[in-house]
């Protein structure tokens, strides 16, 4: 068979990705086997593959496959997730590109629409993941809308609501006008804005009197229930039992004291507007005073708003300053920046809103998982641990969770009205269960399903996602199923810091509340995707690579270990194209040295020589500590270090300096057990890469030798781990410094390396020869004599204590060389003397920085070792 001498990606992916889908190597059931299972965050049904998702998966994927390599039952599922706010509005647009109003259509018509939207779009994501390589057991594919992932959201709110731990509740919430929908506290994102702070005057009734209030939302002065003040506050004691009027509406207010009022900020006195301001809300319950929304659901003003009405917000915030300018009202305009609330999914900013919600009470809940990461004995183990602190932080401040949606993608929530009031409902699974719960609640027997009207509002996303380790196995409907008894608890979870408390946090406290334990073991957090500047990749940047294209032009493994080599453990990712081409190169450099070995004749006709014995024995104790190494990277979630130390490995040991010790010369055959070994070896190597490459690996191991589908790599089992020999490995290194003085002399003197060269040691540093044979074949030596004093006539070099010597009779110009090594030596000491009188003036040393000064010492020892070496050279020339 014609193996061709480049690598080719685009040939080899393809063909390996198919045959390991055609031969099942993916797809794990329960048996006998230790199980290593991994859950994918599942990305958004409407998403396409950007960089965060190619580090995350690329992660999952390496640990998967070293899993399935270790031998255990390695089981990956993947799944999208329904995105409730982010599908609904592409949806929504979609409608809108056909002239169709969402409002015009009934819940089931939309839901269809929906659903065709998403058999058309999703799943895009999951496919472009194959082309990375990963190894997914696509029969297990979930999807947070399937009917039976559906069935066990509904079936936890049932429980949770029998236990008493969701209520329905009016209360004061975070409203996205653009998704017309609430958030939770976790989807609200904080931004400084520059506003402006105004400054309104309000007239005292019956009265000359006027008083001054400061806002940054003169719009909803609209909306005003009362005015307060501190009763402390000087200033303003003649307003006490006063009331005001509201500016344009000329509505009656009360001045009422609290002293909620901060006497340093704006005026002192505050306009209290309970609909649309959380603390103004408390104020006006403690005060009971009227509640007053000027709000539509999408932020334009309603009835309240008088002539603005039907306007958007910001709009009249324009048009109501110049009017209350008109009117002489307004005292003064000033710059003031403040935080802003925006919608985390469409950027819109928040409205506070009262509304009906449902809510999920916490504080009970969460204190096992507070205990599973941060206890004495804990269950989970984040990596890196610097994120226990965000976590704890999030945990021992939680508020109850607000889990209904104002939208018609999602699970929709088991609630059954029955009446007009607001209590008058029941929740359970299916309409027949609340019909009977409805007709024991009223004593009405005569109750019909057509009487009951199920709760409009969806469930938050994350109230089905929260679920995930379990639902994915049935483990909600069908608690002791096989598969949820051998998979759960999973093993490891790769996600992104940003969703730590949005899913991590809520996983954990979902899996002890219905499995009485954690849902994983260790969390790996990575860093977010950055670009070299280290800004953060975005579309509207432009910085963002396509990730196909990424692929298509390095191939996915070169893009794979790319990624992790931008990657130390959570740390933020500065990705740098030019790693992906450091990862392709790694991998044209272990084809390389596989065509090599192609190339080779073998024979059994001749012995192995010592120079490749000492070598290969050299090369299986570097191996044995390179594994130990990996091993460990791996047990701290070091995939960066582990896949730099596999690197220098392969480049720099196997291909660098075994394949040069043990290649025979031109021409030559080499012996059958040197060859065997060889390939051996580059099987080892080919393992411990596999997880990081798996194409390029799969591709050589298959051409290495004819193999049946139960000896791919993919199922191969991972090398052991075996006592080093750590002589072998320092010698080794010694012997490398050696060679590289060697081959430094030929390339300097310019002395073709076809030319034997004679080569003498003074071994002060009693040094075994055991490598002796390799110095001499890849230095081209005629051989190495041990020696006592310096030899005339060579030129020399020094490691650690002993000296080197190459006699240069016939190789060089001996005046020449003379002239250039007596040049160098008086530089050098013209340099040494200029680092001296530095290291001699006490003000230098006394007042520069440590490091400067130790740089300096460091210049000072290597010219006085450079020194002495170049007059040892001269010494033995003249």
């Amino acid at each position: 068979m014609q193996i061709p001498s480049k690598y080719d990606a685009s040939k080899v992916e393809s063909k390996w990705y198919d045959y390991w889908m055609k031969h099942d190597y993916f797809h794990s059931t329960p048996d006998e086997r230790e199980p290593y299972t991994i859950v994918i965050p599942p990305p958004n049904v409407t998403g396409i593959l950007h960089m965060g998702h190619m580090l995350n998966n690329t992660i999952q994927d390496v640990l998967i496959r070293r899993a399935r390599l270790q031998g255990k039952n390695a089981c990956w599922v993947p799944g999208t997730d329904h995105a409730s706010i982010a599908t609904e509005a592409k949806v929504v647009a979609k409608l809108k590109e056909q002239g169709i109003d969402k409002n015009d259509l009934s819940r089931d018509e939309f839901l269809k629409h929906a659903w065709d939207w998403t058999h058309e779009y999703g799943g895009v994501i999951l496919e472009q993941l194959k082309k990375l390589g990963c190894s997914c057991d696509w029969a297990r594919t979930k999807f947070t809308m399937d009917d039976d992932m559906s069935e066990a959201v509904i079936k936890v709110f049932v429980d949770l609501f029998n236990k008493g731990l969701i209520y329905r509740g009016y209360r004061m919430v975070n409203w996205d006008p653009e998704a017309k929908t609430t958030l939770s506290d976790e989807e609200v994102e904080y931004i400084d804005k520059q506003g402006k702070l105004y400054h309104i005057k309000y007239k005292i009734e019956g009265s000359d009197e006027e008083l001054t209030i400061a806002t940054t939302r003169p719009e909803t002065i609209l909306g005003d229930s009362a005015i307060c003040i501190n009763p402390t506050d000087k200033r303003h004691f003649n307003l006490k039992g006063k009331k005001a009027v509201v500016p344009i509406c000329n509505r009656v207010i009360p001045i009422i004291e609290d002293e909620y009022v901060d006497v340093e900020f704006g005026t002192g006195c505050l306009k209290v507007t309970p609909a649309h301001d959380e603390n103004d809300k408390v104020l006006g319950d403690k005060h009971k005073l009227e509640i007053i929304d000027i709000f539509n659901e999408d932020a334009t003003l309603n009835s309240y708003g008088l002539h603005y009405e039907g306007n958007d917000r910001f709009e009249v915030r324009k048009a109501i300053v110049k009017e209350l300018e008109d009117l002489g009202l307004i005292a003064k305009i000033e710059d003031h920046s403040n935080r802003v609330g925006i919608s985390e999914r469409t950027k819109a900013i928040i409205e506070p809103r009262l509304s009906d919600q449902w809510f999920l009470k916490m504080e009970d809940l969460v204190k096992p998982a507070i205990n599973g990461v941060l206890g004495e004995d804990t269950d989970i183990q984040l990596f890196p641990k610097k994120f226990e602190n965000t976590y704890r932080h999030w945990m021992e401040n939680i508020r109850d969770w607000n889990i209904s949606r104002q939208l018609l993608w999602g699970q929709q929530i088991p609630a059954y009205y029955y009446g007009d009031g607001k209590e008058d409902f029941v929740v359970a699974e299916t309409v027949e269960e609340a019909l009977k719960l409805a007709q024991e609640k009223t004593g009405n027997s005569e109750l019909q399903a057509s009487d009951l009207t199920q709760e409009t509002d969806a469930l938050d996303t994350w109230f089905s996602s929260w679920l995930w380790p379990m639902s994915v196995f049935d483990g909600i409907r069908n608690p002791e199923n096989d598969d949820i008894k051998y998979y759960y608890p999973t093993n490891d979870l790769v996600t992104g810091p940003d969703i730590l408390f949005f899913w991590v946090a809520r996983m954990i406290i979902s899996g002890y509340e219905y499995k009485g334990e954690a849902p994983f073991k260790n969390v790996y957090l990575t860093g977010l995707v950055r670009d070299k500047q280290r800004r953060k990749m975005s579309k509207s940047l432009g910085n963002s690579p396509d990730a196909l294209k990424l692929i298509n032009d390095y191939g996915a493994g070169g893009v794979r270990v790319g990624l992790l080599l931008s990657s130390a453990a959570g740390n933020d990712l500065l990705f740098d194209e030019a790693l992906c081409q450091q990862g392709k190169g790694l991998g044209n450099k272990i084809w390389s040295a596989f065509y090599l070995t192609t190339l080779w004749e073998v024979s059994n006709d001749i012995e192995q020589p010592q120079s490749s014995k000492v070598a290969l024995d050299w090369f299986e104790a570097k191996f044995q500590k390179a594994l130990a190494e990996i091993e460990d990277h791996f047990g701290k979630y070091r995939l960066s270090d582990a896949i730099m130390v596999i690197y220098k490995l392969i480049f720099d040991d196997y291909c660098g300096w075994l394949l040069e010790a043990v290649k025979p010369a031109y021409g030559q055959p080499i012996d059958t057990k040197t060859y065997n070994t060889i390939i051996g070896l580059l099987e080892d190597n080919l393992k411990i890469l596999h997880p990081f490459m798996p194409f390029i690996t799969e591709e050589i191991w298959q051409l290495i030798a004819e193999r049946t589908p139960e000896e791919a790599l993919i199922v191969a089992k991972w090398p052991e781990l075996k006592p080093v020999n750590e002589t072998l490995v320092t010698e080794f290194d010694f012997a490398a410094e050696v060679i590289s003085g060697v081959r430094t002399i030929r390339k300097e003197k310019n002395i073709a390396f076809k030319d034997a060269i004679g080569f003498s040691v003074i071994n002060n540093e009693n040094v075994s020869n055991a490598f002796d044979e390799v110095i001499i074949k890849l230095g081209n030596l005629e051989s190495i004599e041990y020696v006592e004093e310096a030899v005339e006539g060579a030129l020399t070099y020094r490691v650690k204590s002993n000296e080197y010597f190459i006699p240069m009779a016939g190789s060089i110009d001996v005046e020449a060389e003379i002239k250039k090594l007596t040049e160098e030596l008086n530089y050098t000491e013209g340099f040494l003397k200029s680092v001296q009188k530095k290291l001699s003036n006490e003000r230098f040393v006394n007042n520069a920085p440590e490091q400067v000064v130790a740089s300096e010492k460091k210049k000072e020892a290597d010219a006085l070792a450079k020194i002495e070496t170049l007059k040892a050279s001269l010494s033995s020339l003249g």
